[in-house]
């Protein structure tokens, strides 16, 4: 069985090796770069299941990166950054980063959110052995076994993660889920001050599918409570 290939990206080299070391005792496959351009590069040529991306680098940082790998793919990307303050992480997210993890950060819990990254991309990507799913809602669809979504017949590309949120509330029409609800169920994890990246997400969301973002037709906000999408 193929390993899953991971692409490690950061201008330091002394980082890169030692999230290689922990990467490989793993099983995982590593290929490094030093910037944006050269991740590119190597995007172009192979087919990796995650990408670790520093955002302070020389030629190409990693938020002008992620947003040229967000043209095309819909990899996982989990940032580095030495920043710590919520409008820098709310930043990375709305270029199309997965998660975001600060310097100094501790290897296990930055192996942990890969794996986490990894099995959610492997699941939503693989074909699934029946007929394809698909959840239709007037102009929208989400093909739940293939991971494509379609607005009035165009593909939108969306990350891991604005899938799994458009998909929860796509398959539990008319419920409205609370922010602390949606980032419990599709992050998998204890809520914790996380109002804003699940904002952050369902904005990216709506202005992927939405005609009008400010005026969605789509994804409802019910105020003070959450958000739905209507019958």
């Amino acid at each position: 069985m193929a390993k899953e290939k991971i692409l490690v990206v950061d201008d330091e080299k002394e980082i890169r090796d030692l999230i290689e070391i922990y990467l490989k005792n793993e099983g995982f496959d590593v290929i490094k770069a030093c910037d944006g351009i050269e991740a590119l590069d190597i995007l172009e040529k192979e087919k990796v299941h995650l990408i670790i991306l520093d955002i302070m680098m020389p030629k190409m940082d990693g938020i002008k990166a992620c947003m040229k790998i967000r043209e095309e793919n819909n990899v996982p990307i989990i940032m580095l950054s030495a920043k710590a303050e919520d409008m820098d992480k709310i930043f990375g997210l709305t270029t199309g980063a997965d998660d975001y993890i600060t310097k100094p950060f501790n290897p296990l819990e930055l192996i942990a959110r890969a794996k986490s990254q990894i099995r959610r991309y492997t699941k939503l990507n693989s074909i699934a052995t029946t007929t394809g799913e698909e959840i239709e809602i007037d102009d929208l669809i989400i093909n739940v076994s293939t991971h494509e979504v379609k607005i009035n017949g165009k593909d939108v590309k969306l990350t891991p993660r604005e899938f799994d949120i458009l998909e929860l509330l796509a398959r539990n029409r008319g419920m409205v889920f609370s922010m602390e609800k949606i980032y419990e169920k599709v992050w998998k994890e204890d809520f914790f001050d996380s109002t804003n990246t699940v904002m952050v997400h369902v904005r990216k969301i709506r202005e992927k599918i939405e005609e009008n973002p400010r005026s969605p037709r789509y994804i409802k906000t019910v105020w003070g409570v959450g958000y739905k999408i209507e019958n």
